[in-house]
């Protein structure tokens, strides 16, 4: 952690400037920005907490940030305490801590144990570039929080980074949703994270969500496993730059027409191979038009690779795919408002029905693809492997990578596709 002071600027500014707006101090604009606003927040903040007030972020004041950024506080249990106390201390509901720690029967707590408190707000932020590291953090936390909540790893991806996977729900009927198969399309990975804290908040409190679904109902019934960032060394090209220890570093740069600049153009992993033209489907005809978009070898977008699922990303994805029996599958692009449903005229017709359904919901069009982005994508290949609906949704309006100030509007359209697709 690198020590914060004014006229810095980072993702990392970026994150505690949301965190600290979510706590009720005075940030007008979540930007990366570490301007005088900021500094007066962070001072306020050390006020609170006993700090030297100095509006430095240095490795004390962040030792105690780091707890709300995480959502959640340890806590040892005292003679006397009760959850209701406990919560009231630090502002929290009794409900939560009793879902953060099931083995602790609240008529009867045991004094010198440690306890997980999580915080009343939400640890998933909707505000801030979603990094690799803040993703990260994010599963730690909802792990914390939900103690009962399947998290592992379907595999690695070139740099070594997790391929984080979720799994929401007990019942059989398996579903699938993956986001940032492309770098630039990193906002589809909050979306899907601010999906599962909704569902695991509403799931533990008994509450209904929009559209009158019960997610107890749906954690019976259905299994919905989530990958929200499928390029994790893509996304971090996209929002912290090419860093001089990269091991491709030299390729890259020349993979990117001799820019270090990836931020507004790099759609792939970190070999140059486009993810999502790298599945065994129609892959050869993919590979065949890389030609006419003047694509040579790697790059930014539309490489398919040297062969099929030559990526470590494509084939983790590929084999979680082939461990499970998912009836249906989404993966989350942007942008376009688009529903994409059919691959050569493989989809059953309940792909179409399902996906008519889907589009009323989210006032997405449905529609199939033309050109190369017909060819090696994940929905072609579920599609024609297993015969089942499978579907490719373009988020958001615009040109990526998408502002996070669409954010809002892109979840209020799709929560109630994840919903219904987990009960279709």
């Amino acid at each position: 952690m690198r020590t914060l002071r004014i006229g810095m600027s980072g993702n990392d500014i970026m994150e505690i400037q949301a965190v600290l707006k979510k706590m009720g101090y005075k940030i007008d604009r979540v930007d990366g920005q570490f301007g005088p606003q900021t500094r007066d927040a962070v001072i306020e903040f050390q006020k609170r907490f006993g700090l030297t007030p100095d509006g430095i972020i240095g490795p004390n004041t962040y030792r105690v940030l780091e707890r709300f950024l995480n959502g959640y506080d340890l806590y040892v249990i005292r003679p006397g305490d009760t959850f209701y106390s406990i919560a009231n201390r630090f502002g929290t509901s009794p409900e939560l801590i009793i879902a953060a720690n099931p083995d602790q029967r609240p008529e009867n707590l045991t004094v010198g144990q440690r306890i997980v408190v999580p915080y009343a707000m939400n640890i998933v932020d909707t505000n801030i570039n979603y990094t690799y590291d803040v993703l990260s953090r994010d599963i730690q936390g909802l792990k914390a929080r939900y103690p009962f909540l399947e998290v592992g790893s379907a595999g690695n991806s070139v740099l070594g980074r997790n391929l984080y996977y979720i799994r929401l729900g007990t019942g059989p009927n398996q579903v699938f949703y993956n986001g940032s198969h492309h770098a630039l399309e990193w906002i589809t990975t909050p979306v899907l994270m601010k999906f599962t804290e909704d569902f695991l908040k509403a799931y533990t409190e008994g509450r209904t969500l929009p559209g009158g679904y019960d997610p107890r109902d749906i954690w019976n019934r259905s299994s919905i496993y989530i990958i929200p960032m499928v390029n994790p060394d893509g996304v971090d090209l996209v929002l912290n730059g090419l860093q001089p220890d990269n091991p491709y570093y030299e390729d890259l740069i020349k993979w990117n027409k001799g820019s270090t600049d990836f931020s507004t153009v790099w759609e792939a992993n970190n070999r140059g191979v486009d993810l999502n033209h790298n599945y065994n489907a129609a892959w050869q005809l993919s590979k065949d038009a890389e030609a006419e978009y003047g694509v040579t070898g790697p790059g930014p977008t539309r490489y398919s690779g040297p062969a099929p699922e030559s990526e470590p990303e494509t084939q983790a994805v590929v084999a979680f795919t082939r461990n499970h029996n998912f009836r249906l599958v989404i993966a989350y692009h942007s942008q376009g408002q688009v529903i994409y449903w059919n691959f050569m005229n493989m989809a059953p017709p309940e792909g179409r029905t399902i996906g008519e359904r889907m589009s009323a919901i989210s006032g997405y069009t449905l529609d199939q693809t033309t050109g190369i982005a017909s060819y090696a994508g994940y929905k072609d290949w579920f599609i024609q492997d297993f015969r089942r609906p499978g579907y490719t949704v373009e988020v958001g309006l615009g040109e990526n990578p998408l502002p996070i100030s669409q954010f809002d509007q892109i979840y209020n359209d799709n929560l109630g596709v994840l919903l219904f697709a987990a009960t279709a």
